[in-house]
């Protein structure tokens, strides 16, 4: 397997079921986030019982979304880690084969994104000065055709590239912390 094929995996419709569950999808965010972890410590980051954790593990265990970490813990204490660092999906494909399920994951990653502002919004009277500064909450409106909003989004990411970090469980080198960058682009209604 390449290197490229460990970064991301390509969800069908078996993997968007298995995601299509909220917790699942959490979880597996966390693991790519912080690293590896125990049902335990996952439990107590999302405010569940391990018994729903550990379920909910094994399921993304069985679809290959995660592996266990045997570096970590004992018979006991099992440790398990992301199988890869992102996710891609054509939407129009899943839409078409599933589109509940497909409306359900991206709904799931819709409250995900609203919680993770929320968290910076809170946060936001604790930051330094410097770091208030840095952060933007704001949208901006154009008027586009989709080759144009298409093209705008090739652009976008290309900057986003240059300043992606390769391994979000690394250390955090002194001075900086992790940052989030949310990503949405859509047509809206003017009526």
């Amino acid at each position: 397997m390449s290197e490229d094929a460990k970064k991301t995996v390509e969800l069908d419709a078996q993997l968007l079921r298995t995601l299509a569950h909220p917790m699942r999808n959490r979880m597996l965010g966390l693991l790519r986030v912080h690293g590896p972890a125990t049902a335990t410590t996952l439990a107590t980051r999302l405010g569940v019982n391990t018994g729903a954790t550990s379920y909910h593990l094994r399921q993304l265990a069985e679809a290959g979304l995660v592996v266990e970490d045997d570096t970590r813990g004992n018979a006991r204490d099992r440790w398990w880690k992301s199988a890869h660092q992102g996710t891609e999906f054509d939407k129009s494909q899943l839409l078409e084969e599933e589109p509940e399920l497909a409306l359900g994951f991206l709904h799931g990653v819709g409250q995900i994104y609203a919680e993770n502002m929320f968290q910076a919004i809170d946060a936001l009277q604790t930051q330094t000065p410097e770091w208030r500064e840095a952060t933007l909450i704001s949208d901006y409106f154009f008027h586009l055709s989709a080759a144009e909003t298409q093209q705008m989004l090739t652009e976008v990411l290309a900057v986003l590239e240059k300043y992606r970090t390769e391994d979000l469980t690394a250390p955090i080198p002194e001075g900086a912390k992790q940052v989030t960058v949310q990503i949405q682009a859509y047509p809206r209604e003017t009526r």
